[in-house]
């Protein structure tokens, strides 16, 4: 993921968006926006490993064994002919 932000953005475009976040936020807030993206991605980071977990487990129980095949139904005797 790194190298597809690298391939987008260079050194001189990285400092601009930087300076224009400081000029929109001021400085006082940048450490506020700061940590809220930190738990945002603190929490991603966590729901995608919980359901990766359950994927894998999920693939290694072993799965429940097939119920053995219903005998087939009693067929009775043909009546006799109504006269």
């Amino acid at each position: 993921m790194n190298m597809m932000f690298a391939a987008f953005f260079g050194g001189w475009e990285v400092v601009l968006i930087l300076a224009v976040v400081l000029v929109l936020f001021g400085a006082k807030k940048l450490p506020e926006l700061a940590k809220g993206l930190g738990q945002g991605i603190k929490e991603f980071k966590k729901a995608t490993r919980e359901v990766t977990e359950e994927v894998t487990a999920a693939m290694d129980e072993t799965p429940p064994s097939a119920p053995p095949p219903a005998a087939p139904p009693k067929r009775l005797p043909p009546s006799p002919p109504a006269t």
